[in-house]
């Protein structure tokens, strides 16, 4: 006898159907679903908008809802969430590698979720997070300076004193990782803060302001970053930039997935964009240096070095020095 269908089981059938193909595990993201995060950063605002923007590109639909801060307020908002129910972002990209391991050390953030992405070198990963760029600290001065700044033990020179500006390590996460770069190299430690301020220097926020302190005349040299010298000097500014004979701070800009998002995959999507070579690109127009070799970054003085912390002997002891840093400039 020949099957007859009834129109009520044929409309069963088809719900039933339409709902096991709908359905996904809890927090996965559909292929045809634009990717939604919330990202937590202290990247510099040109930056997070250029390659939030690829992002967007790359992936038609996608949202991403921002908060930047500078380090010391995004920890600020980090201790405020999980005061108030956890974590709200998905990703958190920061400027330095001793601010995020905090994140990890609190186990806010995931395991790498990318293991097998190629190109970021191994200096720059860890089990959590990995690097995106590398920011230089070096010393702004202003052009008529004379004598010019040689390197960092310039800085303690009596010709300077009430001269320095320095950025606040509490503040800006790529101070807290200059003070940590100072901490350990052999002629520097902390009496090398010492030093600076039995000179006279002085704490301003971060280390934009030290090259707007520099530019406007109330300092004549200082603590910075590279590309915010290259910034302004570009808008006529009258600042130069010193990169240290010492060598420069290299300081590495880590991303990661946090560990509570409910956008996991939609998280692993973003990280993988920065890391992709047009990622990458657009860092390097907002003048930083990408972590990918095969992408030029900003052109640097003939002859110039960097030199790095050793990051892992400074992990876990990031209060301490800090502590130890506000009881010679205040906090």
């Amino acid at each position: 006898m020949p099957f007859r269908s009834h129109p009520r089981l044929l409309a069963v059938l088809a719900i039933l159907t339409l709902a096991a193909c709908g359905a996904e595990p809890a927090g996965s993201a559909s292929s045809t679903t634009p990717p939604r995060i919330t990202l937590y950063t202290s990247v510099t605002q040109n930056t997070v908008d250029a390659v939030v923007a690829g992002f967007k590109e790359a992936h038609p639909g996608a949202e991403v809802e921002v908060f930047r801060a500078a380090t010391g307020a995004l920890n600020a908002r980090v201790a405020g969430d999980q005061r108030s129910g956890g974590l709200r972002a998905d990703v958190m990209w920061g400027t330095d590698p001793l601010s995020m391991h905090a994140y990890a050390d609190q186990k806010l953030l995931a395991a790498w979720p990318l293991p097998d992405l190629a190109g970021v070198p191994e200096e720059f990963r860890t089990d959590t997070f990995w690097g995106t760029r590398v920011l230089f600290v070096v010393v702004v001065a202003r052009k008529d300076l004379t004598p010019a700044p040689t390197g960092w033990a310039s800085l303690a020179d009596p010709a300077y004193r009430g001269k320095v500006a320095v950025p606040d390590p509490a503040t800006a996460g790529s101070a807290f990782a200059a003070l940590g770069y100072f901490s350990q190299a052999p002629g520097f430690g902390m009496d090398y803060y010492r030093r600076l301020a039995a000179n006279g220097a002085v704490q301003v926020a971060t280390p934009p302001e030290v090259v707007t302190a520099v530019a406007q005349g109330r300092y004549r040299l200082g603590i910075t970053l590279d590309t915010e010298v290259r910034a302004a000097a570009a808008k006529g500014s009258p600042v130069t930039l010193a990169w240290p004979k010492e060598g420069a701070i290299a300081v590495y800009s880590p991303i990661a997935a946090t560990a509570t998002s409910k956008q996991p995959d939609a998280a692993r999507t973003f990280l993988a964009y920065v890391l992709s070579e047009d990622g990458q690109r657009r860092i390097a127009k907002t003048g930083w240096q990408p972590v990918l070799a095969q992408i030029p970054g900003p052109e640097r003085p003939a002859g110039a070095t960097s030199v790095s912390p050793d990051w892992p002997a400074l992990y876990g002891k990031q209060r301490d020095l800090l502590r130890e840093y506000q009881s010679i400039f205040g906090g």
